[in-house]
């Protein structure tokens, strides 16, 4: 492993997805952390999942979410972070509950009382709605009586570590705000926070693991690889590679950052070219799909 690879392994935050995954596949420290964010004690039956993908049907675009679990009254917890604003987070977060909604029915189930309650949680070091709030919840409420309702078991909150109504929360849940953007020992010694500090230690194992190490070394390269070159030929060639390795273009295109159309088209073209990288990029050339 190169010195250059650690060293941006030590530097990531839990605002950085690849630590959160890692550090969240821990039952405690996901416990945790929801906990935290919701001001409210909740109670894991099932270790996360982390990096799970849904696809309710083969014409459907399939979703990857971070981090999936269930608290011993049912309810599912499906957490996200999200580091760069794309634009389109609000109508991401609609089409995520309605994949989930769907896979939590077997098939044959009549009654609709058995769907789980759930709550996605987006966590960003940004003000998605512009109002300064740390957190924003969202139940279905009548337009007409703002105070009833629908009661449909279904909750979504966004996160914003940058919030300014720090008066309203607890202590805890202020210090966890900057523990995401700012992960380090620091952060974690000035908290009183039991479960803050159950996160952290949870982060410096995984500093500390060789294993994770390799693990954020081969994706860090992966994406340094086509980020420095900036030019499509490497791209495709990345892409190519992923393919080949069973990645499928919805998450190669979250992974890199890059327009799932864009993905999608190197994916044709790679299947009529035999994963030739220089027949792809002279097909995707003539169509003029780059600039």
């Amino acid at each position: 492993m190169t010195e250059k690879a650690v060293t941006k392994l030590e530097e990531l935050n839990l605002a950085d997805r690849f630590l959160f995954s890692e550090t969240m596949e821990d039952e405690e420290a996901y416990q945790a952390a929801v906990s935290i964010l919701l001001e409210n004690e909740i109670h894991l039956k099932d270790r996360p999942e982390t990096e799970k993908e849904l696809r309710v049907s083969p014409q459907l675009r399939q979703i990857r979410l971070d981090v999936v679990s269930m608290d011993r009254s049912g309810t599912l917890y499906c957490t996200e972070m999200q580091k760069r604003n794309t634009g389109n987070l609000q109508k991401r977060s609609r089409y995520y509950q309605a994949q989930l909604d769907v896979s939590l029915l077997e098939p044959g189930s009549k009654d609709f009382n058995l769907l789980n309650d759930s709550c996605f949680i987006l966590i960003a070091p940004f003000d998605l709605f512009g109002y300064g709030l740390y957190r924003y919840t969202f139940e279905g409420t009548c337009r007409e009586c703002p105070d009833l309702k629908i009661g449909d078991g279904a909750i979504r909150v966004f996160i914003n570590t940058k919030g300014e109504n720090g008066q309203e929360f607890s202590r805890e849940f202020l210090d966890f705000m900057e523990y995401i953007t700012e992960s380090t020992d620091e952060a974690a010694n000035k908290t009183d926070s039991r479960r803050i500090k159950l996160i952290h230690e949870r982060v410096r194992e995984i500093r500390k693991s060789e294993k994770t190490g390799v693990k954020y070394m081969q994706l860090w390269e992966e994406m340094a690889y086509v980020r420095e070159e900036g030019e499509n030929k490497k791209l495709i060639q990345i892409v190519c590679r992923m393919l080949q390795k069973g990645n499928g273009p919805e998450k190669i295109a979250d992974s890199l950052e890059e327009s799932i159309d864009y993905i999608k088209k190197i994916d044709r073209a790679a299947q009529e070219c035999a994963y030739d990288c220089d027949k792809i990029y002279a097909k995707l050339a003539g169509e003029q799909v780059y600039g």
